[in-house]
């Protein structure tokens, strides 16, 4: 039920509160991102960078089995602060919906593109993508496939 009257000011403290734990996730999840891809970079650098001779095949089976468990948690997390931003969002559009006169962040996920279902598989990669979650999740696979490279790498040379 939308209102054109002044919202009950207890709604307004509920929805300024789960907008402002929305950004809250995403400042949490941007500071993640940060850790992870300090605690990556370093780890293809200490096994990419040091010449062949220097390590044992075991220091190298070593820090990639670690980069890639990394990895791993790294994906694994950002799901997770995908899932929780999801429900943060599902409750601040039922607000917006049954509460207020102007749906900022419905209308924004509109104008996005976000009501459009994209056709075929294709489509829905492409979608993906132009989001920042689906880009920042293959950050990781990356760096995971990327340890196995330099793991073979190491272990054939």
């Amino acid at each position: 039920m939308t209102t054109e009257s002044t919202p009950d000011p207890r709604v307004m403290e509920a929805y300024k509160l789960a907008v402002e734990m929305a950004d809250r996730v995403s400042a949490r999840r941007a500071i993640a991102n940060a850790f992870f891809l300090t605690v990556n970079t370093t780890l293809v650098a200490v096994v990419g960078l040091r010449p062949l001779g220097d390590q044992s095949a075991w220091s190298s089976v070593a820090v990639c089995g670690a980069g890639v468990v990394v990895a791993a948690c790294w994906w694994f997390l950002l799901q997770n602060y995908r899932r929780l931003n999801e429900a943060k969002f599902v409750v601040i559009n039922r607000i917006e919906d049954e509460y207020l006169a102007v749906k900022v962040f419905k209308d924004e996920w509109t104008a996005l593109g976000g009501d459009d279902p994209p056709a075929g598989r294709a489509g829905r990669i492409n979608a993906g993508l132009k989001q920042l979650g689906g880009v920042e999740r293959i950050v990781p696979a990356v760096f995971g496939l990327l340890y196995l490279v330099l793991l073979v790498g190491r272990l054939v040379s």
